[in-house]
C-alpha cells in the first residue's frame, strides 16, 4: 500500500512552520492514541503514521530530504519509517522528544489517564562526530573507521550501579514505579520521583568502578558507512550508535557530520564539478585538443576554433553522483585565454604584424562596439 503524503496525514501546507506541524500532530495522536482506542487497528495505524509524518517533517534535514525526492528519496538515503514498529516501539522511540513528552509524559497524559502507570524509561544519549574526506571519497562513497568514546554499562556491575553480590532495593518513596503523585485540588498529577530521579531503584552499596552510575567511558571503534555523493554539511545516522539509554530503553544514535577538503582544480556547483583551464590564444583561434582533470585522471577534449574566454564545455556524466542514485552530474570546463606577460622578440613581430591585420579586417562584435563607441561620443 502507497504511503500518503506527510502534509496530507498531518493536514497541514506544504510551507507549514514548525510550531503548526507540532500543533495538528498534538491533536492526532490525542485523537488516536491507542489506549484512547484500544483493539481498533484503524486508530493504531493512523497513530503511527501521524508519528512517521511528525518525525519527518520536524526534522530539518529530513524534510528538506522528502520535499526534494518524496518517499523514494528517504527509502534511498537509508530511512524505514515505522513500518515494523509497534505503539511501544514508537514511545520508546520518541523518549526524550519535547513535543511527545508534553503530550504523554506529564501532566496532560496523566490527566487524561494515558501516562502509562509504569516507570517511564528514558533513551540513550545521540552523539556526534565529525568526517572529513577528499571530493574524491565524496565521489565514490568510503567506509571510514571513527574512534569514539562513549559511556557503556559497567562491565563489573553489568549496569545495575550495585556492587557485584548485592543488588538496587526498592526505592520506598515511590514504590518502585519511579513516580509519584501530586494533588492539587481535583487533580493529580504523576511526576518524577525526586529520591530515586525515575530509577523506581536505590544503589545502597556501589560499584566501586563506576561510583553507582552504572556507566563508563570506553574507547570504541565505530565503522561508518559514507554513501557516494554526499556532500559539506551532509550527516550519515548511524542507529544505535550512541550511548545506552534506561534498561528497556534504546540506544541513543550516532551522528557522522560530513566535511569535504577543498580540491585545487574543482568547485562543487551540487553535482556537477566546475573547473577552469586556462589555454593560448593560438589554440583558442584554431582549435585543437587539451587534457582536462577529472577525478580519475584526465581527459582529452577538443577546443574548436574560435573558442572564446569564458566559454564551458562539459564532460558528460563524469561529475558527482547523486547520494540518492540518480544519474551523475558533469564535469564544466570553463576555457579562460592567457595573455603573455612577456613576449620573445620573434614572437613579438608575430602579434604585432596580428595586430595590424585585425585592424584591417575588423572582427564583427569589434565592429559593432566601434560603432555604438562612435554614437555614444557623437551625441
Amino acid at each position: 500500500m502507497a504511503k500518503r503524503d506527510y502534509y496530507e496525514v498531518l493536514g497541514v501546507a506544504k510551507n507549514a512552520s514548525a510550531d503548526e506541524i507540532k500543533a495538528s500532530y498534538r491533536k492526532l495522536v490525542l485523537k488516536f492514541h491507542p489506549d484512547r482506542n484500544q483493539n481498533d487497528k484503524t486508530a493504531e495505524e493512523k497513530f503511527k503514521e501521524a508519528s512517521e509524518a511528525y518525525e519527518v517533517l520536524s526534522d530539518g534535514e529530513k524534510r528538506q530530504q522528502y520535499d526534494q525526492f518524496g518517499h523514494e528519496g528517504l527509502r534511498a538515503g537509508g530511512y524505514r519509517g515505522f513500518e515494523n514498529f509497534t505503539s511501544d516501539d514508537i514511545f520508546r522511540h520518541f523518549s526524550g522528544d519535547s513535543v511527545f513528552e508534553s503530550i504523554f509524559g506529564g501532566a496532560l497524559g496523566d490527566l487524561f489517564g494515558f501516562g502509562g502507570g509504569g516507570r517511564a524509561v528514558q533513551a540513550g544519549r545521540s552523539l556526534r562526530c565529525d568526517v572529513t574526506l577528499r571530493l574524491e571519497e565524496a565521489c565514490t562513497g568510503i567506509d571510514k573507521t571513527i574512534d569514539l568514546r562513549r559511556e557503556e554499562h559497567c562491565k563489573t556491575c553489568k549496569g545495575s550501579g550495585a556492587k557485584p553480590g548485592t543488588k538496587p532495593t526498592p526505592c520506598v518513596q515511590c514504590g518502585g514505579s519511579g513516580q509519584v503523585m501530586q494533588s492539587s485540588g481535583f487533580f493529580s498529577i504523576r511526576t518524577t520521583c525526586p529520591r530515586c530521579h525515575g530509577r523506581g531503584e536505590i544503589v545502597t552499596t556501589p560499584c566501586n568502578d563506576c561510583g553507582g552510575t552504572g556507566r563508563a567511558k570506553m574507547k570504541r571503534e565505530i565503522k561508518v558507512h559514507i554513501p557516494a555523493g554526499v556532500a559539506e554539511g551532509n550527516r550519515v545516522r548511524m542507529e544505535g550508535e550512541g550511548e545506552p539509554g534506561d534498561p528497556g530503553a534504546p540506544r541513543g544514535d550516532l551522528y557522522c557530520f560530513v566535511h569535504v577538503k577543498e580540491h585545487p582544480f574543482f568547485e562543487r556547483l551540487e553535482n556537477d564539478l566546475l573547473c577552469e583551464v586556462p589555454i593560448g590564444f593560438g589554440l583558442a583561434s584554431l582549435g585543437g585538443k587539451i587534457d582536462v582533470p577529472t577525478l580519475s585522471g584526465t581527459s582529452r577534449m577538443t577546443i574548436p576554433k574560435g573558442t572564446q574566454s569564458g566559454q564551458i564545455f562539459r564532460l558528460r556524466g563524469q561529475g558527482m553522483p547523486c547520494v540518492h542514485g540518480r544519474r551523475k552530474g558533469d564535469i564544466l570546463v570553463r576555457v579562460q585565454i592567457e595573455t603573455p606577460k612577456k613576449v620573445s622578440r620573434e614572437l613579438e613581430k608575430i602579434l604585432r604584424e596580428l595586430a595590424e591585420i585585425e585592424e584591417e579586417n575588423v572582427t564583427p562584435q569589434r565592429e559593432g562596439f566601434l560603432k555604438k563607441l562612435k554614437s555614444y561620443f557623437a551625441e
